[in-house]
């Protein structure tokens, strides 16, 4: 019953943010109407909460007078921000506004809604939950003009938008966790779809992610904790909490604002409690904020080739000086390994999307591959991905794995899946199947003839500690044998009938009394 409770909210929540974003940009709507669908789960779940504390009283959390009531309100906020992390009055619940945005006098909202959005987030302050909730609602400018001209037309606007989003009801508690937090994931794919370039920014393709994490949880049924030094919106870090049991803690860094909001709200609406994830908003290589931490498994799919600062003062941080030379000022693709490695526990497991140029370019990438494998021996695979499956680049990329104790210590595993893929209109599609085989190898260390294979370390060393996949997986076909001399005979065959066919024209140009072509 989940999966069918999951598609029909996924498709009703969909079709109303494609309804209503009129004429404003997908991305520029995506942060209305998450944002919106955020509150409502918001609003809902502390009047569940609310409601099971006063089941005794035989009163709902909406029948209390907040003056009367006062008294009791009060207690409910300090349980409530213990427990949830936040609080709303029963005025400020999403319904309540909904009905009054949509009444038929005094339905101005705009201002009532600004002030509750920012009361959600003042609601934390001093508490521990102040930092997941800090600023949270920022992206939901409701004095934008982007929703319209006058006041008038901003109000009806998102007074449509809380009107149709109240007729859904989210049924939290009869509906299995996930189905909501999916539902919302649906959601931030379909904008992704949609954002062309600037969707690489937030969110990693379901099937790449898919892989990501059930490498980094091989044989694993619970983790201490998961980390992403570029999260986006969160979805890798969520997608490892599906391959496992339980998750301790979720750990990520994000540098974009906007993106870093919805990473937050993305968990909460997965129903990951605000003590078991922490997210900071920073440049990740330039300002890492877990600086302290080591973690059981690492995801990430960073910016491609990105610039960063390669400062002379990186030689000293403890990320980067063991490797003697920085990754390039305009790639940082090596940056990002060196910072994941780092922050790899022991006995963690890392797996990252980067382009392929990292497997074979020299200089100082080649002396920190080198020192990786030769020094180091943390490389356990590299996978070949299929050329455009990421949103807004088209080039192909590679999974590097990484483990600081290898099982299989003295051969790197090589797999070409970039042969294997599905076509779709704008964008290739790994399928269950090629996602499957991907794995099942990874696990099995399996040798499979033009797909993987086992490279003992000596090999990497002969080819100079390049990487690039041709060199180890020989996907060469050998074309069928050409028989020459079946082929002069049949051009022969050519030429003949070729005259004769002259021959003809030439006799039909002489009976119309014309001259002939030849």
């Amino acid at each position: 019953m989940g999966e069918e409770q999951k598609k029909l909210l996924e498709q009703q929540l969909w079709n109303i943010a494609n309804t209503l974003r009129g004429k404003m940009d997908a991305d520029e709507f995506r942060d209305y109407i998450l944002g919106f669908i955020f509150y409502k789960y918001l609003s809902e779940k502390i009047e569940n909460y609310a409601d099971a504390i006063l089941k005794e009283d035989e009163i709902t959390y909406l029948q209390l007078d907040e003056n009367t009531h006062a008294e009791l309100l009060r207690a409910i906020r300090e349980e409530a921000i213990e427990k949830l992390g936040y609080f709303l009055k029963p005025s400020e619940l999403f319904s309540q506004v909904a009905k009054r945005g949509n009444g038929d006098t005094n339905n101005f909202i705009l201002e009532d809604l600004t002030k509750i959005l920012r009361s959600i987030e003042s609601s934390t302050m001093g508490h521990e939950s102040e930092d997941d909730f800090v600023h949270l609602f920022e992206d939901l400018d409701l004095t934008s003009t982007k929703l319209g001209k006058t006041e008038e037309a901003k109000n009806t606007l998102i007074a449509k938008v809380l009107f149709h989003l109240d007729q859904i009801n989210f049924e939290l508690k009869n509906h299995d966790r996930d189905v909501l937090g999916d539902a919302y994931e649906y959601l931030i794919s379909q904008f992704a779809a949609g954002a062309g370039k600037k969707a690489g920014e937030f969110y990693t393709p379901q099937q790449v992610s898919k892989i990501l994490a059930k490498i980094v949880t091989n044989g694993k049924t619970k983790l201490k904790s998961v980390y992403d030094p570029t999260c986006g919106s969160g979805s890798l870090l969520l997608r490892v909490a599906k391959e496992v049991q339980d998750v301790s803690n979720f750990y990520g860094q994000e540098l974009n604002r906007t993106t870093y909001n919805l990473a937050r709200m993305n968990m909460i609406m997965h129903d990951v409690h605000y003590r078991k994830f922490d997210i900071k908003q920073e440049d990740t290589l330039e300002h890492p904020q877990h600086i302290d931490h080591r973690f059981e498994a690492i995801v990430a799919n960073p910016p491609f080739s990105a610039n960063w600062s390669a400062s002379p003062l990186h030689t000293s941080d403890d990320r980067f000086s063991q490797y003697g030379v920085l990754a390039p000022k305009s790639k940082a693709d090596f940056a990002f390994v060196q910072h994941m490695i780092y922050h790899l526990d022991e006995n963690g497991t890392m797996a990252i999307v980067l382009p392929h140029g990292v497997l074979f370019r020299g200089s100082s990438e080649g002396i920190i591959r080198k020192y990786l494998i030769e020094n180091k021996n943390f490389l356990d695979c590299v996978i070949g991905l299929p050329a455009n499956i990421f949103y807004g680049t088209s080039i192909p990329t590679c999974i590097l794995v990484f483990k600081k104790c290898r099982e299989d210590s003295e051969y790197v595993l090589f797999i070409d899946a970039s042969n294997e893929y599905e076509k779709a209109k704008n964008q290739n599609i790994l399928t269950d199947e090629n996602v499957e085989k991907i794995i099942d190898t990874y696990e099995k260390r399996d040798v499979i003839e033009k797909y993987s294979h086992l490279a003992p370390l000596s090999e990497i060393a002969e080819n100079d500690y390049n990487l690039n996949i041709p060199r180890y997986v020989d996907t060469f076909e050998e074309e069928e044998s050409i028989d020459l001399d079946a082929v002069s005979h049949a051009l022969r065959d050519i030429d003949i009938q070729m005259r004769d066919t002259d021959a003809t024209i030439a006799a039909f140009c002489a009976e119309l009394g014309i001259g002939s072509p030849f």
